[in-house]
């Protein structure tokens, strides 16, 4: 694994097959039979954020897995920690963690709880529960290596829930006034939150009109497609002086057919029934 990633120097194969898509499609069926033998959990939040954490995962970051405290290394927040699961499955599959691991996820005496956890987990920059506290510490983390002159990226993926809470917008206007061009949060905006679509429970419309009055360049891209947020990274770091927000639209719950676009899948349990219909769907988006 190079420090970008195995799949950072070709896109595309020599049969134009995109890369990156394939690998998210592999990540997503892995997440899904994860979550299934741990007996039920995140679903819908893990599933639409497959694409952005495979193109950080697989092309943008500079990372050593071998390595995994490397200080030159980019840093990734998981605001959303529920959304652990497919990045426990990412770290298995570049060998941060053994991938015999995941068998622990949410187990009693396991090793990889729900929200993630930075003391449990080699590869994790931010223990997470609370929401709405990471990019504060996207911030701080974009703050220390601005002043240390470190050429590295700090990246923080946020729930669309989640700007529900006070302090993501305390710490969007610390980031624009302190110039915080090496950040790049991305929004998983898949309209849904917990207690239904985060247009009924707190209207987060016009969102990108909100960034950009907090200062930060902006950008709304399919959060589904790797090459559009491949792209959407790359004018990110093109960008300066500002802090860089993409907006990347998305399906919670994406590729099962009973759970995309249903709020109530944001956590759940599934019947093996269920569970084998998943698998199908799966298998039908992979060969389409």
């Amino acid at each position: 694994m190079s420090e970008k990633g195995s799949l950072a120097r070709q896109l595309y194969n020599e049969e134009g097959e995109n890369m990156l898509e394939k690998k998210a499609g592999e990540l997503r069926r892995k997440t899904f039979e994860t979550i299934y033998h741990a007996g039920g959990g995140h679903y819908g939040g893990s599933l639409s954020a497959i694409e952005i954490m495979t193109v950080l995962y697989y092309d943008a970051m500079k990372l050593r897995p071998q390595e995994p405290e490397w200080e030159e290394r980019d840093r990734f927040i998981l605001c959303k920690g529920h959304a652990g699961p497919p990045l426990y499955v990412i770290l298995a599959d570049q060998g941060f963690i053994s991938s015999d691991r995941l068998e622990e996820l949410d187990k009693n005496g396991g090793s990889l709880p729900k929200h993630v956890d930075r003391l449990k987990v080699q590869g994790i920059d931010y223990s997470s529960g609370p929401l709405g506290q990471g990019l504060s510490v996207a911030c701080g983390m974009a703050s220390a290596a601005k002043l240390d002159k470190k050429d590295l990226y700090v990246y923080a993926l946020m729930g669309d829930g989640e700007l529900d809470e006070g302090q993501v917008w305390e710490a969007a206007m610390t980031a624009s006034h302190y110039q915080l061009d090496h950040l790049i949060a991305i929004v998983d905006r898949n309209r849904n939150q917990i207690d239904g679509s985060t247009e009924t429970v707190m209207a987060l419309e016009p969102l990108e009109e909100k960034w950009k009055a907090f200062g930060w360049n902006v950008q709304a891209v399919d959060g589904h497609d790797t090459k559009a947020l491949k792209s959407a990274i790359e004018t990110a770091k093109a960008a300066k002086g500002k802090p860089n927000v993409i907006i990347a639209n998305t399906i919670k719950g994406k590729g099962i057919s009973f759970m995309e676009n249903q709020y109530t899948w944001h956590s759940g349990q599934i019947t093996q029934e269920q569970f084998q219909q998943g698998l199908k769907d799966l298998e039908g988006r992979c060969k389409g």
